[in-house]
């Protein structure tokens, strides 16, 4: 078994930063739970973990372990309260199936820059099932270690693909494009397909003009009553889960 040096632990203190994430090409877990969850569908190239943990999962699959103190494991770990285990796993490369695309619910997410919020759409995804989620380049890094945390272990289920979005919606023909918008249609009263894409905006700007042509069923959530003075807008994940929601209840139906 390795020992956990300085260098080992500036190296993964170091992947706070993309660039160095995307050279290496790894990703930070912490936490059972998580670690837990993404074990068995990413390969693990470096797992550092109390001995606790360790005689907990004794058949762990990892290229490299690393028994520490919690004392060691703080000095490591990205956590303010740090969690028995931490895992760096290789970043997965989906090739995009047009086929199950076009036959499935999938999300798209036009410029989302807060990593809580995209990690909270992909643990949303996960719940209702939604396998595909597609981000514009601009779109905060779905490796970003806070990101990872907020998926609470739903990265390992939903693939995560950075596109042009506009030359994604060109390609998938009579497809339909879902936008939450303020003119859109009250979402209550509007027939809802089991296939299709949700575009969900940025959090201030919302979705940008370019890929708001390209939306052919507008949605609009209503607030309630509708004559009450409300706020301006929802977070963007909670307008995707209610829209998520819908969507399923229509299709359940």
């Amino acid at each position: 078994m390795s020992i956990l040096s300085k260098n080992r632990i500036k190296y993964i203190r170091s992947l706070e930063l993309k660039k160095i994430r995307k050279e290496e090409k790894v990703f930070l877990a912490e936490g059972p739970k998580l670690v837990g969850d993404v074990l068995g569908y990413f390969p693990c190239k470096l797992l550092i973990a109390t001995s606790d943990w360790l005689e907990e999962h004794p058949a762990v699959q990892a290229a490299e372990v690393i028994e520490v103190t919690s004392e060691e494991l703080s000095r490591t770990s990205l956590l303010k309260t740090p969690q028995q285990v931490l895992a760096l796993f290789e970043q997965p490369e989906y090739e995009i199936d047009m086929e199950a695309i076009r036959n499935s619910l999938c999300l798209a997410l036009d410029d989302i820059q807060d990593p809580g919020n995209l990690g909270t759409i992909i643990r949303l995804a996960d719940w209702f099932g939604i396998e595909h989620i597609f981000c514009s380049p601009n779109t905060v890094d779905v490796f970003n270690p806070k990101t990872i945390q907020a998926t609470m272990g739903g990265i390992a289920r939903v693939k995560v693909y950075y596109t042009a979005l506009p030359d994604l919606m060109h390609s998938l023909g009579n497809v339909p494009v879902y936008g939450t918008l303020l003119d859109g249609e009250n979402m209550y009263e509007q027939p809802l397909s089991k296939n299709g894409i949700i575009i969900m905006g940025n959090e201030g700007n919302g979705i940008s003009p370019e890929i708001e042509k390209l939306v052919n069923r507008k949605l609009y959530i209503p607030n309630y009553p509708a004559e009450r003075e409300t706020s301006e807008s929802l977070n963007v994940a909670i307008a995707t889960a209610i829209v998520c929601a819908e969507f399923r209840r229509q299709a359940a139906l």
